[in-house]
């Protein structure tokens, strides 16, 4: 009986130990690379704006009446001082006749008034005469000479009332003339806001009545650019967006303006950069919205590698040992090099640190300027296993164990 107890211990231990040594051993460390290689770096400041037409002309009225007649609608093409719209002309027909009647009747004054002027000099005349004669009194002169000043006053006061009465007449046919609305720039209507027996008023704003854009095959995006990337934003560089009507379809475009006064909002700070694009084919319509990439930096054909190369450090912390670009022995304690770390596998499959000096970079690629990489090593980016294998994925802490 003991002895099969005995037997049955040693089976027990000897189950319980080779269990610990499977759970304890650490499964294999692997770890994804990718090449070195040559290429284009291109860095972008991405941005969203909206398209509009370069020109767009808000067509008003400056008096008011009812919408008689509309020549033109949406899409419409028009043509400068083409009529596109025509209000009722009745009311200023009748005050341009009632400012011409006031005109004629003020000319017609002016006559009278010239004719009782040359007659009282006439009498004044003829007084004077007769009072050198003796034969009038002084008195009677003196009333003649006052007649005759008062006519001249009369006909300066018809001239000043021809002149208002020509005003006037200007006026009333400047109103007749408002009455037609006519196109003040060649282009395309992309909005009307009245339609025929509507009434618009002008007495203290004046009402849009169309929206014309100038030239829909020239046409800008305004896009807010943060202020972190606007220094690296110039005019003159090549720009590149999609809309949402053509995600497949890449437009070209140039960076037209960079505008120098900040918009805030809710205390970020933006500037407002225009993007001026060719649009021959009339693809792009005013409104849209474009997502835009600036395209701030390109290098052709340079020695790259992705950026996850930068990001990627080993779960267990720097390997000891040699490896390329390493500080020579005997080097003051405490300095290091210039540059950035990445990391090759070894033989032993173990990653080995390298210096290297980047250069222009973007999200997905950087230029390598300098260091001991060269095209076609293979860098770690991601380690896929081993015991702190959770720790690129976002976890931490040990792996959890079986308790007894």
């Amino acid at each position: 009986m003991k002895k099969a107890i005995i037997v049955a211990l040693l089976l027990l231990i000897a189950a319980a130990g080779g269990y610990f040594e499977l759970v304890g051993k650490s499964p294999a460390v692997t770890y994804r690379t990718a090449r070195v290689g040559r290429g284009d770096v291109v860095a972008t400041v991405s941005a969203t704006g909206n398209l509009s037409a370069v020109t767009t002309v808000q067509v008003g009225t400056q008096v008011s009446g009812t919408i008689s007649r509309l020549f033109v609608d949406y899409n419409s093409p028009v043509r400068k001082g083409e009529v596109i719209a025509q209000i009722d002309p009745a009311l200023f027909t009748a005050d341009v006749q009632q400012a011409r009647g006031n005109l004629l009747n003020a000319e017609a004054a002016l006559q009278k008034a010239k004719a009782t002027t040359a007659d009282n000099l006439r009498t004044m005349e003829r007084n004077r005469q007769l009072l050198q004669e003796g034969i009038v009194a002084q008195s009677d002169f003196d009333a003649a000479n006052t007649r005759y000043l008062e006519s001249l006053a009369d006909i300066r006061a018809a001239e000043a009332s021809i002149v208002q009465t020509r005003g006037a007449l200007s006026r009333a046919e400047t109103n007749l003339r408002n009455a037609t609305i006519r196109s003040p720039v060649d282009g395309v209507v992309i909005s009307r806001t009245v339609d025929v027996g509507q009434t618009v008023a002008a007495s203290f704003q004046t009402p849009t009545l169309f929206t014309i854009a100038q030239d829909l095959t020239r046409m800008q995006i305004e896009t807010s650019v943060d202020e972190a990337d606007i220094s690296r934003v110039k005019i003159g560089q090549p720009v590149t967006f999609t809309v949402d009507a053509y995600p497949d379809t890449p437009f070209r475009a140039r960076v037209a303006q960079v505008r120098n006064a900040p918009v805030i909002t809710q205390n970020v700070v933006t500037y407002v950069v225009v993007v001026t694009v060719d649009n021959p084919e009339l693809k792009l319509k005013p409104g849209m919205t474009a997502n835009v990439a600036i395209e701030v930096g390109r290098r052709q054909q340079v020695l790259r590698m992705p950026m996850a190369a930068l990001r990627f450090r080993p779960s267990g912390g720097q390997p000891s040992g040699g490896h390329r670009g390493a500080a020579a022995p005997g080097k003051e304690k405490g300095k290091r090099e210039a540059g950035q770390q990445v990391y090759l596998l070894s033989p032993e499959n173990r990653p080995l640190p390298v210096k290297v000096v980047t250069g222009l970079s973007n999200d997905s690629q950087v230029e390598i300027v300098k260091g001991q990489l060269k095209e076609g090593d293979q860098v770690v980016v991601q380690e896929l296993g081993g015991k702190e294998k959770d720790k690129d994925r976002g976890g931490s802490g040990p792996p959890m164990r079986m308790r007894f």
